[in-house]
């Protein structure tokens, strides 16, 4: 199963229809969850679970009712934002060793957004609403995982919070709609807080996966001290 992604935009007009969550800086990842083991799958379908360690406790608290789940993998700092240049070593990582090493050092966070099965039933179908409502039943609250935050709105006030937190913007999800796999839909909008500044563009990496002919990722950097500081 691949996950349902959104499509980037403003935000919805009519509030009562629409639920408003955080938006994350992580890595997308789905779970699926047994009483045995956790593994665990990106957004590409490649298997990350040896990467992540320190989410195999899920197991053990909700693998009973062998739930799949979507969330984002993420590194929280003291403060409770987002840390994306902490997590980035641990997405490349296919050691268990190493793995282990980092989650010691770096630990990450899975925040669960959503449920797309239950003891082996199918929830897609179901309205965003009921979802919600068997995924906080779960209770997924552990060392390194918890529930990501669901708001009625205003949307506009949720922005706004967001901004103040430094986070990246909210996600708008349609109150009545399914969960769409592998398809980009406007039931999901992405509104995103955005912050200017001038910077070098000092280089690229290699692309991987569909990205294969172009590249990754910008290498960005800000003027100091008569050279460049990593952006």
């Amino acid at each position: 199963m691949r996950p349902m992604l959104a499509v980037a935009g403003l935000l919805p007009r009519d509030d009562a229809a629409w639920s408003y969550e955080l938006k994350w800086d992580g890595v997308r990842m789905l779970a699926e969850v047994t009483p045995e083991r956790v593994r665990l799958t990106g957004r590409s379908g490649a298997d990350m679970t040896v990467a992540y360690p320190e989410l195999a406790g899920l197991a053990d608290q909700v693998g009973e009712l062998r739930p799949v789940l979507d969330g984002e993998v993420v590194v929280l700092r003291p403060d409770g934002r987002p840390d994306f240049q902490a997590l980035a070593p641990r997405m490349h990582v296919r050691a268990a060793e190493r793995a282990r090493q980092l989650a010691a050092s770096v630990p990450v966070t899975y925040v669960i957004f959503d449920l797309l099965e239950l003891a082996g039933t199918p929830t897609v179908s179901l309205p965003y609403d009921r979802r919600r409502e068997l995924l906080e039943s779960l209770d997924p609250v552990g060392p390194h995982w918890q529930l990501s935050p669901s708001f009625p709105g205003p949307g506009a006030d949720i922005l706004e919070a967001s901004r103040r937190l430094g986070l990246e913007g909210v996600l708008a999800k349609k109150r009545d709609s399914p969960y769409r796999p592998g398809r980009r839909s406007d039931e999901w909008i992405k509104v995103k807080n955005f912050r200017m500044q001038e910077i070098v563009i000092g280089g690229y990496t290699a692309g991987e996966g569909r990205r294969t002919a172009t590249f990754g990722a910008l290498l960005l950097g800000l003027p100091a001290g008569g050279g460049l500081v990593y952006a």
